[in-house]
């Protein structure tokens, strides 16, 4: 059986999680406590980076989250997350780098800046920038692409599902804004979506992780 090493609270986990439930692949769940866990040597042998999450399916190692969900796409490809046609798939594949490099890295400056600071303010004009391109990719389909879910509404669902606890709705974006209403009714995203509550445990979590990151490097300069 794959075995899914995660912490629910990652946007990256969540993002393989309900993959694994829209595919209905069964897996065996290995809970990953951010506080110690990651860095347990028998962990690291598994990735080095002490990130989550990580698969193992049939003795095959994969992390990274983009990486895995293309894998369970060939590996399991029903029902399928991909469309054949060549647009619609260079759709879903930019859609998902636009949401990976551009959108979840904002995200997380917000977690750490005052509302009234430069940067917090500048980075709400680049994430208004992603969103009025991701309104404008999406148009009138139900789906970035097309009529059926694919692994870009799943990567950008789950990156920005955070916008809205950090206070960021998507009134502007009345199709974005239907999108997401939609995405948040299948029962995988019920399952799995972070309460507000969670949410900053989370955060707390992340700032804390982020801050021993610098320490330790600052100790290596």
């Amino acid at each position: 059986m794959l075995k899914f090493y995660y912490n629910p609270r990652s946007p990256m986990t969540r993002r393989v999680w309900r993959t694994l439930l829209e595919k209905e692949i069964y897996f065996e769940p290995i809970l990953m406590k951010l506080d110690g866990d990651q860095l347990q040597p028998e962990y690291l042998e598994l990735n080095p980076f002490h990130h989550v999450p990580v698969i193992v399916d049939d003795n095959f190692r994969v992390l990274e989250s983009l990486v895995i969900l293309d894998y369970l796409e060939a590996k399991y490809p029903q029902p399928a997350l991909l469309p054949k046609e060549p647009e619609l798939l260079a759709t879903v594949k930019m859609v998902q780098m636009v949401s990976t490099n551009e959108l979840l890295p904002k995200m997380i400056t917000l977690m750490f800046e005052n509302e009234d600071s430069p940067k917090f303010i500048q980075t709400k004009q680049h994430l208004n920038t992603v969103l009025k391109f991701l309104m404008t990719t999406l148009g009138n389909n139900s789906f970035f692409g097309g009529e059926q879910l694919t692994l870009a509404d799943i990567v950008v669902g789950t990156d920005i599902s955070l916008l809205p606890k950090l206070g960021i709705n998507f009134s502007n974006y009345p199709n974005l804004n239907d999108w997401f209403e939609r995405l948040m009714q299948r029962p995988a995203w019920q399952k799995t979506e972070l309460s507000q509550e969670e949410f900053e445990q989370f955060k707390r979590v992340f700032v804390k992780l982020k801050q021993r990151e610098m320490s330790r490097v600052n100790r290596l300069q």
